[in-house]
């Protein structure tokens, strides 16, 4: 058999382990959600304190006992090539568009991995989801009871695998160092974050794609939820029905969409002149070994995640601006929330500023962790915390620095952020982002 003539590429990868850890940075956001297409305008959408949150209409949704959402404000399969969005879930959909945005955020062309730019073994994809594509099965078993089993999609299979979005994400990018998918309830998107800082920091990864995705917004999951009485009942109406930290909070509303993070190892950073928006300077990650749905009351497990993500990070309480904090707006996962604050930071609590960005956005299951932490590090950025939509007034006894009504400026002591998500199941992930000075 005659040799292949010409350069060849070499046949093993020589991974480049560090002697000791790298540091992180971000360097580019991508986000869509109910307040906007990109994460420009659901920055601003933050700032204005506008809600996401509006009345599902769709004949496909009469009869169910809460009918109100939020959905995304754009249509994503409107946003891709037709051969493409049919071949992708909705959720995978979202994520592949929040990643274009944000690798072209980071001053990166589209070709970038392909053309030698960067190098595509070193370029991973960490996304954190719930469902991803489950509820196509329900579209899938309906084609079949319905019209047979000539009209089920060949593409069924494939787009209802939750790892179908970090997968698309490699193809469209060509990332082919890992694309690994993150389930563990509302935590995935910050989880997944987390994870990919440390594939970076121990030199498995040059750069890597992270946050989360998730679109769920269908009849039998609000039913599902509605049953559990999760769900807000919106009595005031949808522009109030997301009220995190409230008083009168009862409960949370469905949201969809997706963030996502360019995440870069410094010296990688630097070496190409990237713009970088902060670092992130650690994650903690914890489990309440409690019960599938129920906080646990005295808050033990958020308490470790937090500390634990302040460890990691080489900081102390003291050292902390600002909490982005998961405030689903549901009565008892508030006050855990509320709970876990104080024991943390005790009697310096209320010097730190809290928002919750799900009274605006709704809560976007394992997408909130993403597109929170796109806004936890634009905050960073700007300088600006923006305000909780639908709170008014707190739980006697809050003590917690709740910003509402307008914008406020972020700190000047502190150069930390802390960007927290909890999920069913008991998991907690935090995620520390550190101002750039």
């Amino acid at each position: 058999m005659p040799l292949p003539s010409g350069p060849q590429p070499p046949s093993r990868l020589t991974e480049q382990y560090p002697a000791r850890p790298r540091r992180v940075v971000v360097t580019g956001v991508g986000a869509i959600s109910p307040l906007g297409g990109d994460a420009a305008q659901t920055w601003a959408g933050l700032l204005g304190g506008r809600s996401g949150i509006r009345q599902l209409t769709a004949p496909e949704f009469d009869g169910l006992p809460v009918r109100v959402a939020a959905p995304s404000a754009v249509e994503p399969a409107e946003l891709l090539p037709r051969p493409q969005a049919r071949t992708m879930s909705r959720a995978a959909q979202f994520a592949v568009l929040a990643a274009r945005e944000a690798w072209a955020d980071a001053g990166l062309p589209a070709s970038a991995a392909r053309d030698g730019l960067v190098d595509a073994r070193r370029l991973g994809v960490s996304i954190g989801t719930i469902l991803g594509g489950a509820p196509l099965l329900l579209t899938a078993d309906q084609a079949l009871h319905e019209h047979g089993a000539r009209r089920v999609s060949p593409h069924s299979t494939p787009m209802m695998m939750p790892s179908g979005a970090a997968a698309q994400i490699a193809i469209d990018l060509g990332a082919r160092a890992e694309a690994r998918t993150v389930v563990s309830g509302c935590a995935s998107g910050a989880e997944a974050i987390g994870q990919a800082i440390d594939r970076i920091r121990t030199g498995h990864a040059d750069l890597v794609i992270a946050g989360g995705t998730e679109a769920v917004i269908i009849p039998a999951i609000l039913a599902s939820f509605s049953a559990m009485r999760a769900l807000s009942a919106v009595a005031a109406g949808p522009e109030h029905a997301s009220r995190p930290f409230d008083r009168d909070r009862d409960g949370f509303v469905l949201g969809e969409g997706a963030g996502l993070l360019v995440l870069e190892a410094e010296e990688h950073a630097l070496a190409r002149g990237a713009r970088i928006y902060c670092e992130a300077a650690g994650w903690g990650l914890s489990v309440d070994a409690h019960h599938m749905v129920a906080p646990r009351a005295d808050a033990e497990g958020v308490v470790d995640a937090i500390h634990r993500a302040l460890a990691d990070a080489g900081a102390k309480p003291d050292q902390v601006a600002h909490v982005n904090a998961h405030a689903t707006a549901t009565p008892a996962g508030d006050a855990t929330e509320v709970t876990a604050l104080c024991r943390v930071f005790g009697s310096e609590v209320d010097r730190i500023p809290v928002t919750a960005p799900k009274g605006a956005l709704g809560h976007l299951q394992g997408a909130a962790g993403g597109v929170e932490a796109v806004a936890t590090v634009l905050t960073l950025r700007h300088g600006l915390i923006p305000p909780t939509v639908g709170f008014s007034q707190p739980d006697d006894g809050n003590p917690l620095d709740i910003v509402a009504g307008k914008p406020r400026p972020l700190p000047r002591s502190g150069d930390l952020a802390l960007s927290n998500s909890y999920g069913f199941g008991g998991h907690n992930a935090v995620v520390a982002f550190r101002r750039c000075t």
